[in-house]
C-alpha cells in the first residue's frame, strides 16, 4: 500500500533556497508588478522549429498549453494523461495506469504493452528524447509550455517521430528569487503538492529546483483472501534541479531529475461488458470489485543533462548530451476476475458489496496472473548541432544525432492457485538500439512575408535483440526451456520535409507541408506464452497538409485551422494472439488518414476568455491479405460468466481468424473537441476566477478487429475550478472538480480471456491553495 506521508524531504528541498534550480521563465511566480495587458491575447512563442519563433511564422500545425493550464489540470494530482483531448487530434492512453503512457496524434500510435514497445508519436522533455515507455510518463510540473507538434517531425527531432512530437519545456533558471507552492488535497485522501525555487546565485549563475508529490489513497477495495486487498492508490514523486550559466559568448544548462513512482497498477475487471453492447453490467459497483490476484507497480527513472551552446559570429554550436536509466515491475491480475473454470477449482462464493449474489459474475475460463519488469534500461543521447544566429534571409541548421539504449525485460506467470503462489514461467528478453542521423534544415525569406522552408534527414538503425522462456509445467520439478531467440534488425532512410508560409497582412498568414516521416524496425518479444517473436519492418509515412493561421478583432480573437492527408507505407501494427496474453507485430501494406483540426481563442468580453478545439481524423487500413485473431474465448459463451465478443469482420481464410482491412486504427477516435470559459473579476481586494473545461472523444476501436463489446464509447468529460486570488496574485486558494458528471465507462480492454475491462477515472474533487514570492 502506498505510503500516505508527503515526503517531508522533498518539500523541504523544493521551499530551500540551498538547492536551487533553472528556469529562464518564472513560469509559476511572475512578479506581482509585472501586470499583464488582459486587454489582448499573447503572442504565442514556440519552439517546435528548434528556435524561438512566432507561432504564425512557422509552417507548421502546432498547439500550445501554458503553464495555467497545466496548473488546472494537475490539480487533482492528474498524471500526463489528463492532456488527452486538451488539444485536436491528441489522445493518450495506458494499460499500466500512472506509468507507460502512449500516444496518438491524428490516430497514428500504437497499442503494444511491451516494456520495448516503439511509438510513432515521439516525446521530447527539455530538449532530450525519451524513446523508452518507462520514460514517456515522467511527471509534467514546473512547466513553461507543451506543445504538440502534428505530422512527421524527423527531419528536427530524431527518434520515431512519423506521427508528431510531444514536446515538453520545463521552467528555467531566471535572474530573480523567487518561486512558489501550490498544495491541493481532494478525495480518497488525494493530496498533490508541487513547489519550486528559483535563486540567483551571481552575476553567471542561476539555478533551479522543483519537485513534486502526489498521493492517493487506494479506492477500490477486494474482498477476496491471499490477495491484493485495495487497490488504485499511488505515491508519486519527482524531483528537478537546474543550473544555468553564462558568461559572454557561453552558456551552459545543468540538469538532474529523477522520479519514484510505487503503487498499484490499472485494476482490470472481469465481465464488466455486457455481451453484445458496450455497456457496463447492470449493478456496476466503482469502489468494489472482487480478484483472486496479486498487484504491485514500481518505478524508478533519473537523467543527467548538459546543454551547452558556444555563440560566434553568425553561428551558434550547440551540444546536447543525457543519460537516463530506468526501473520498473509491474504485476496484475490480468484476468480480471477470480476461480478457474478450466482448473478444476470452484468457483466459490459470488460477493457483491452487501454480501449477496454479484450482479456480474466475476468468475473467468481460467487464471492469468502475469508481471513485468524492466531490471535495468540505460539510454545515452548526444546531439550537435550548428546553426545561423543572424537576422538574414537564410536561416539554416545542421547538426548530427547518436542514440543508444540498452534494457532487459522480464515477464513472469504465477499460478495463484499453488502453496505460496509461486511463479511457473518466466521470459526474459534483452535489446540494444543504436542510432545515428545526420540532419539539415534551411529557411529563406523570399520577400519579407513568404518564407521557405525544407530539411533533410539521414537514419540509421540497428537492433541486437534476444529472448528465452524457462517454464515449469504442472509445477513439476521439469524445466521447459524454449529459445533462445535472436534478431538484428537493422535500416536506414532519407526523411525530407518542405514548407512554406505567406502573410497575408500582420494579421493572417498561410501555410504548407509536405513531409516524410520513418520509423525503426520493431520487435515484439514477448515469448512467456508463445514459442516465436515477431518483427515489424520500418514504416514510411508521406503527409500533406495546409492551413491558415489569423489574428482578429483587433487581436482579442486567435484562430488557426488545418487540413491534412497522409499514407502510412508498411504501418507497423499490434496484433493480439486471440488466446494468449502476447501481442504478434505485423506490417499492414498502407494505412490513410485524412481530416481537419482548429484551434481559436478569444477575449469575449472584459472579464470572459474562452477556447474552442477541434479535430476530425478519418483512418483506414487498406491491406486485404491483414488477417487477425479477434477475442480468444468466442468459443466460451457456454459459461455463467458472460464470456465472448460480437465480432463485425468478416471471417478470414484460416479457422478463427478475421479480415481488417477497411477497420480505422485502433484508439483513434473521429472527433476530438475540447473547450474552456473562463471568469475573471475583481471582488475585494483580490480577483475571483471560474474557469470550467470540457473534452470530447468519439467512439474507438479499442482493438485491431471490430466487436460490439470492444468499441468504447464516445465521452465527454469536464472539470470546473473556481478560485481567489490577493496580493497581486501571490496567494491563490481554489476549489475543483473532475470528471464533474462522473462519467463512467470502458476505454480500454483485455481481450483473451473474457470481457475484462478498464474504466476511465471517477469523479474527483478537493481544495487548492498557491502561494508565490
Amino acid at each position: 500500500m502506498p505510503n500516505t506521508r508527503i515526503s517531508p524531504t522533498l518539500l523541504a528541498l523544493a521551499l530551500g533556497a540551498a538547492f536551487p534550480m533553472q528556469a529562464a521563465v518564472a513560469q509559476a511566480a511572475p512578479a506581482p508588478e509585472a501586470k499583464k495587458d488582459v486587454s489582448q491575447l499573447e503572442a504565442v512563442i514556440v519552439t517546435g522549429s528548434r528556435r524561438a519563433e512566432n507561432l504564425k511564422e512557422v509552417p507548421l500545425s502546432i498547439s500550445a498549453i501554458k503553464s495555467e493550464e497545466l496548473d488546472t489540470y494537475n490539480a487533482s494530482g492528474q498524471d500526463v494523461r489528463t492532456l488527452s483531448g486538451r488539444v485536436p487530434s491528441l489522445n493518450i492512453e495506458s494499460d499500466y495506469g500512472r506509468t507507460f503512457p502512449r500516444f496518438y496524434v491524428r490516430g497514428l500510435g500504437n497499442t503494444d504493452f511491451d516494456m520495448n514497445a516503439s511509438q510513432p508519436v515521439g516525446l521530447v522533455y527539455d530538449d532530450v528524447v525519451q524513446e523508452s515507455i518507462a520514460l514517456k510518463g515522467f511527471p509534467v510540473f514546473d512547466m513553461e509550455q507543451v506543445e504538440l507538434l502534428r505530422g512527421p517531425q524527423g527531419t528536427l527531432f530524431g527518434r520515431n517521430s512519423p506521427a508528431g512530437v510531444m514536446k515538453f519545456d520545463s521552467a528555467k533558471p531566471g535572474k530573480r528569487l523567487e518561486g512558489f507552492a501550490n498544495f491541493s488535497y481532494g478525495r480518497w485522501n488525494s493530496a498533490n503538492l508541487e513547489a519550486a525555487v528559483n535563486v540567483p546565485l551571481n552575476q553567471d549563475w542561476q539555478m533551479r529546483v522543483a519537485g513534486i508529490v502526489q498521493r492517493q489513497d487506494n479506492r477500490v477495495h477486494n474482498p477476496l483472501p491471499d490477495a491484493t486487498s485495495d487497490l488504485e492508490g499511488y505515491n508519486d514523486k519527482a524531483l528537478r534541479l537546474q543550473a544555468a550559466y553564462k558568461n559572454g559568448g557561453f552558456s551552459a544548462l545543468f540538469k538532474v531529475q529523477a522520479r519514484d513512482f510505487k503503487g498499484t497498477a490499472t485494476t482490470f475487471r472481469a465481465n464488466i461488458i455486457k455481451r453484445g453492447s458496450n455497456d457496463l453490467v447492470d449493478g456496476y459497483d466503482d469502489s468494489y470489485y472482487p480478484t483472486d490476484g496479486y498487484n504491485s507497480q514500481t518505478l524508478k527513472s533519473s537523467e543527467v543533462s548538459a546543454r551547452l551552446r558556444w555563440d560566434f559570429d553568425g553561428m551558434s554550436l550547440y551540444s546536447i548530451t543525457a543519460h537516463d536509466r530506468a526501473k520498473f515491475y509491474s504485476r496484475g491480475d490480468v484476468d480480471g476476475g477470480f476461480g478457474c473454470r478450466f482448473c478444476g477449482i470452484p468457483d466459490g462464493p459470488k460477493y457483491s458489496p452487501s454480501g449477496s449474489t454479484t450482479p456480474y459474475p466475476s468468475v473467468i475460463p481460467f487464471d492469468s496472473q502475469t508481471a513485468d519488469g524492466i531490471p535495468y534500461l540505460r539510454q545515452t543521447t548526444q546531439e550537435f548541432r550548428l546553426q545561423s544566429n543572424t537576422s538574414d534571409p537564410l536561416q539554416w541548421i545542421a547538426g548530427l544525432y547518436y542514440f543508444n539504449e540498452k534494457l532487459q525485460v522480464d515477464s513472469f506467470n504465477f499460478d495463484s492457485f499453488a502453496p505460496g503462489d509461486p511463479q511457473n514461467g518466466y521470459a526474459v528478453q534483452h535489446q540494444e538500439a543504436k542510432s545515428w542521423a545526420a540532419f539539415g534544415n534551411v529557411n529563406f525569406a523570399v520577400t519579407p512575408d513568404f518564407k521557405i522552408r525544407g530539411g533533410l534527414r539521414y537514419t540509421n538503425d540497428k537492433k541486437d535483440f534476444d529472448a528465452v522462456r524457462t517454464w515449469t509445467p504442472g509445477k513439476a520439478n521439469n524445466v521447459d526451456i524454449i529459445g533462445p531467440f535472436f534478431a538484428h534488425p537493422s535500416s536506414s532512410n532519407w526523411s525530407w520535409d518542405l514548407g512554406a508560409n505567406y502573410n497575408v497582412d500582420k494579421a493572417t498568414s498561410l501555410f504548407a507541408r509536405v513531409a516524410t516521416g520513418y520509423r525503426a524496425p520493431s520487435i515484439q518479444g514477448r515469448v512467456l506464452f508463445g514459442d516465436s517473436i515477431s518483427i515489424a519492418n520500418s514504416e514510411k509515412v508521406l503527409s500533406i497538409e495546409a492551413g491558415f493561421k489569423a489574428d482578429l478583432l483587433d487581436n482579442t480573437a486567435r484562430i488557426s485551422g488545418t487540413v491534412f492527408k497522409y499514407r502510412v507505407k508498411d504501418m507497423q501494427l499490434t496484433a493480439g494472439s486471440g488466446s494468449t496474453n502476447q501481442n504478434r507485430l505485423v506490417n499492414a501494406a498502407k494505412a490513410e488518414g485524412q481530416g481537419f483540426e482548429i484551434d481559436a481563442q478569444a477575449i469575449i468580453a472584459r472579464d470572459w476568455r474562452t477556447t474552442l478545439g477541434f479535430s476530425y481524423n478519418d483512418t483506414k487500413i487498406k491491406d486485404p491479405n491483414l488477417f487477425v485473431l479477434p477475442c480468444g474465448n468466442a468459443g466460451f459463451q457456454f459459461l455463467e460468466a458472460n464470456t465472448g465478443c460480437t465480432v463485425l469482420d468478416p471471417a478470414g481464410p484460416l479457422a478463427g481468424t478475421v479480415s481488417i482491412n477497411g477497420n480505422p486504427l485502433p484508439r483513434a477516435p473521429k472527433v476530438v473537441w475540447n473547450w474552456t470559459l473562463k471568469y475573471s473579476t475583481s471582488l475585494g481586494a483580490g480577483e475571483l476566477t471560474v474557469l470550467t473545461d470540457w473534452a470530447y472523444k468519439d467512439k474507438y476501436n479499442m482493438f485491431l478487429y471490430e466487436a460490439v463489446e470492444y468499441r468504447a464509447k464516445s465521452a465527454l468529460e469536464g472539470g470546473l475550478r473556481v478560485g481567489y486570488g490577493w496580493n497581486n496574485g501571490k496567494y491563490e486558494v481554489a476549489a475543483y472538480s473532475r470528471n464533474i458528471t462522473n462519467h463512467r465507462q470502458v476505454v480500454a480492454a483485455i481481450d483473451f480471456d473474457n470481457l475484462t475491462g478498464i474504466v476511465n477515472e471517477p469523479r474527483s474533487y478537493g481544495v487548492q491553495f498557491k502561494a508565490s514570492f
